[in-house]
């Protein structure tokens, strides 16, 4: 689950698992099963214990490539090998915050900015966010420690690229491969989706693009209804392919990913991104407002407002008030 905030992941789950009780993964956080660590494009990421083993080898060379230019630019004079085995050290001494790591850093290379070193430690040593930092509503300044002194096993290297290109369709075929290398941050997979031959399915889409799925995936009825949804902010499914226009219209894109790169909370109606929305909470009352991208049906606005109740229930239970405002259409582009 992409996690550059603390509770998004909470609600990405809430919104695909029935049942799901947030304390649950507050408590695999706890108990080291889930760790919040830097993997697909150097983002923060919330995965199983056994995935982040597996994974960050695979993305170990993207990671590197990531701050490469900050060592030629900024950091000339710090031999790489020295300054991980140095930060390396002092992180598995104690946990520590970026800021008490820059601060640390600086005593050995006063010459350089901390801040810049800390965060080229941050892709070249596999480091994990720990709690209380994670937990539900918890902003607290993150902690870190390697990821093998936090779940006292080693890094596996056993994940192949075609598993990777496996699960990736998984969860987001079909799909191309241009769309696996903007979700991943890897290069050159082509090779990998050719070698995996009978393994997988092709299609076309309206512009003749290659796609690719996995052989015996199901694919659903372009007629078959599916439900409202409210999704989180950096939800994954707006960052896994190329082109977006297969989940948002390019005129609403702008209302939803920011030039500085938030991604925000949004709704789906018919699969397709029709707005977005916030929680406003005061110390009595959790406001759900919802901001459409086009006016809404008597039956869409139903279907909102019952899975929109299900939302505050979840997100705020210990809130006495509780309600739904729908505010007018950005756009007036139809109706959904």
């Amino acid at each position: 689950m992409q996690a550059q905030a603390v509770n998004p992941p909470y609600v990405g789950l809430w919104t695909r698992i029935s049942d799901f009780d947030r304390h649950d993964l507050g408590a695999l956080l706890v108990r080291r099963r889930v760790v919040r660590i830097a993997l697909m494009r150097s983002t923060l990421h919330l995965v199983t214990a056994r995935d982040a083993l597996v994974l960050r080898p695979l993305l170990a060379d993207m990671l590197a490539r990531t701050v490469s230019g900050l060592l030629r630019r900024h950091l000339i004079g710090v031999d790489p090998s020295e300054l991980v085995s140095v930060a390396t050290t002092l992180i598995q001494r104690q946990p520590l915050t970026f800021a008490e790591l820059s601060k640390l850093l600086v005593q050995r290379w006063p010459d350089h900015h901390g801040n810049t070193m800390a965060q080229t430690v941050r892709n070249m040593v596999p480091l994990v966010q720990i709690p209380p930092r994670g937990l539900w509503d918890n902003n607290s300044n993150a902690s870190h420690t390697t990821m093998a002194h936090w779940l006292g096993r080693e890094l596996d290297d056993e994940l192949s690229t075609e598993d990777f290109v496996l699960r990736y369709l998984g969860a987001f075929g079909p799909a191309s491969v241009k769309d696996m290398q903007k979700w991943s941050g890897t290069t050159k997979l082509a090779a990998t989706f050719e070698r995996l031959g009978s393994r997988l399915r092709t299609y076309r889409n309206e512009r003749g693009t290659e796609l690719f799925d996995i052989a015996d995936a199901p694919i659903p009825d372009a007629e078959e209804e599916v439900p409202v949804r409210f999704l989180p902010e950096f939800d994954n499914i707006l960052l896994a392919h190329v082109d977006r226009d297969r989940i948002i219209a390019a005129e609403h894109l702008p209302l939803v990913v920011t030039n500085n790169g938030i991604v925000r909370s949004t709704i789906l109606v018919d699969g397709f991104v029709r707005g977005r929305w916030r929680i406003d909470r005061s110390r009595d009352l959790a406001r759900l407002c919802i901001e459409p991208f086009v006016p809404l049906t008597t039956r869409t606005v139903r279907g909102l407002t019952e899975e929109g109740m299900a939302l505050l229930d979840f997100a705020a239970p210990e809130v006495e008030r509780r309600d739904i405002r729908f505010e007018p259409p950005v756009a007036h582009l139809g109706t959904v």
